[in-house]
Order: C-alpha cells, then sequence, then structure tokens
C-alpha cells in the first residue's frame, strides 16, 4: 500500500492537494471587537459537558470581525495571495473547566475553505459566510484612522441573510483588547460515527497562540445589531448591554494545543 501524504483531505502520494499545509501556521491581521452582555441562562445553553459558565461576569460576549493574512512556514502563500488572505467573523464566550477560566468560540463564519479545514483540526466550528469590516490607511481621503475619531463598520451575512452589523467609534488608547477573549480556547474536536449512533471520537482541548504581538490597542464607543435566520442561533445571544468596542493591529503563531478530557460518547 502506497503511503499517502497531506496533512489534511485530500491525501496523495505527493501531498500537494492537502487543503492546508502543516502547523504551525502564522496570522497577520487586523482585529475589530465589539463586547457585550447578554442574559448568562443564553451562554450556558450553548456550553457542552463538562464546561460550565465562567463565575466572573458569565454573560460577557465579544463579536470580533478579522481580516487576515495567513501563511505557514515557507511562506509561499504570501506570494499567492488567494491562498493567505480571507475573513472571519466569530463570537466568543468565557466558559470554566476544573476551576480554570477558558475562552470559547460559540459561532463563527470564514469566507476560504482553507479556513474551514483549519477550523476543524483546532475545534473551531466554521461556517462559510460573507464578513466586511472598514479597512484602516494612512490617507485618509477613503480611510478611517486608527486614533481618535476613526469610525469603522463591520457586516456578517451567511446563506444570503444579513446576521449582524456593527459600528465601533475610536475614543482613545487602551490596555486590553478586551477580556473575553483573553484566555485559552477551550474547545471540542468531534467526529460523528458512521453508523449515527454517536461520537466515534470526541476530545476537549486548551489551545491557544503559541506567540503573539500587537500594536496599539484602541477602544471607544460600539453599536451591535443581531438579525434572526433560519438555519442560526446568533441572534438568541441578544445584546443587553454593551461593553465597548476595540480595534488592534496583531500578529500570531499558531502551533497546536493539549487534551483537558476524552469524552465518551
Amino acid at each position: 500500500m502506497t503511503d499517502m501524504q497531506g496533512f489534511l483531505y485530500p491525501r496523495t502520494q505527493s501531498g500537494a492537494s492537502s487543503l492546508i499545509p502543516s502547523p504551525p501556521w502564522f496570522y497577520s491581521g487586523d482585529l475589530l471587537t465589539v463586547e457585550y452582555r447578554t442574559d448568562p441562562a443564553r451562554v450556558k445553553a450553548l456550553l457542552p459537558a463538562p464546561l460550565e459558565l465562567a463565575p466572573d461576569d458569565p454573560g460577557a460576549v465579544a463579536f470580533i470581525w478579522a481580516d487576515w493574512q495567513s501563511c505557514s512556514t515557507d511562506r509561499a502563500e504570501l506570494l499567492d495571495p488567494v491562498r493567505s488572505q480571507y475573513k472571519e467573523a466569530f463570537v466568543v464566550v468565557r466558559c470554566s473547566f476544573q476551576g480554570v477560566t477558558y475562552s470559547r468560540c460559540v459561532f463563527i463564519w470564514v469566507d476560504k475553505d482553507f479556513a474551514i479545514g483549519r477550523g476543524l483540526h483546532q475545534g473551531y466550528p466554521k461556517k462559510l459566510g460573507s464578513m466586511w469590516q472598514t479597512r484602516p490607511h494612512p490617507f485618509a481621503q477613503a480611510a478611517p484612522q486608527i486614533a481618535a475619531g476613526g469610525m469603522f463598520g463591520a457586516t456578517l451575512s451567511a446563506s444570503d441573510r444579513r446576521l449582524a452589523e456593527a459600528v465601533v467609534t475610536l475614543k482613545e488608547p487602551a490596555a486590553t483588547n478586551g477580556f473575553v477573549n483573553g484566555h485559552p480556547m477551550a474547545h471540542h474536536r468531534v467526529l460523528p460515527d458512521i453508523a449515527g449512533t454517536g461520537d466515534a471520537y470526541s476530545e476537549l482541548i486548551a489551545t491557544g497562540a503559541k506567540a503573539a504581538e500587537g500594536g496599539q490597542t484602541w477602544t471607544g464607543d460600539a453599536e451591535l445589531r443581531l438579525f434572526d435566520a433560519p438555519t442560526e442561533e446568533l441572534a438568541d445571544l441578544t445584546v443587553d448591554e454593551m461593553i465597548g468596542g476595540y480595534y488592534r493591529q496583531v500578529g500570531v503563531q499558531w502551533d497546536g494545543g493539549t487534551t483537558l478530557a476524552k469524552i465518551t460518547s
């Protein structure tokens, strides 16, 4: 039998067709974050066992838009930009496992298949969507500045439905990019069995950036609206109280995680 190569499917003798290359993976991007509070019961409804609500501010939510450029170790994707550039919008809550607080992505939409492939490995529940965010530029003729008064808009749609829209108006520098997405991620990696009787594989993992750096964070006022859609539950995380908005440019390296628990189906 011929050994097949490739980190993920399709695996071939050469491995050149694999949807994604092996980690580590590198990211540079602009993050627009809106934090707000919802009813903690709505967060709890999205936390599978053995996760529990975070003990502090359990209803806090972060809605993040990200405009990414990414690559693997040889950086070849950067010279073929369709393979490196993508956008995503994702929703993060906090949770607790064995007394430790984690962040957890409960919803996420991306616009490239390779981003979905990485999500399968990392435990992110990625779906296809269309997301847009205002880009800054040093020349202000048609772009906001990352400075006081800068206004940034963002939208998210999927399956021809508008799901969310946000506006952040920057006011001043900040020490952090918010607090909801500030912990290691606790995600489930699952594979249903072929007979349809449960999961053939399920584990709870912890993962996060191996290395990261970022520019100056700016904070300001934020507006966020969520919309109902027949195949989405995003609007269930109702916006009950705004916390604030943030803008930051970051660079991140990701290279694996650890198993917290093997889950019995």
